[in-house]
């Protein structure tokens, strides 16, 4: 990805932040809160583990969710949106409401 200041329209830094196939559906269903790192993936029916486990990298690398690992046995990783994350709401849920408009 191009840094920030190398993007000629904002649109462009958005969809190369959110813009594929599971970024959007990994955001939204963090809107509520954190999620373990199985029940998130259970929420997305589809994901392989590789493409999960890329996507969430990347989600973190962009500051868009944070990971925390639980010292414990078996471990537990939990996944929660950042404050820029977070800005995403309004976006998200609007994606949401109009999918929701198309299947009536």
């Amino acid at each position: 990805m191009k840094l920030k200041n190398e993007y000629d329209c904002p649109l462009h830094l958005t969809m190369d932040l959110i813009g594929n196939k599971w970024k959007p559906l990994l955001l939204f269903h963090l809107l509520n809160g954190p999620l373990r790192s199985g029940i998130l993936q259970k929420k997305i029916p589809g994901i392989s583990n590789k493409m999960f486990t890329q996507t969430v990298r990347e989600l973190e690398r962009d500051q868009l969710l944070s990971r925390k690992v639980y010292p414990v046995v078996p471990p537990k990783v939990e996944y929660e949106l950042t404050e820029t994350g977070k800005s995403l709401e309004t976006i998200l849920r609007d994606l949401d409401a109009w999918g929701k408009q198309r299947m009536l």
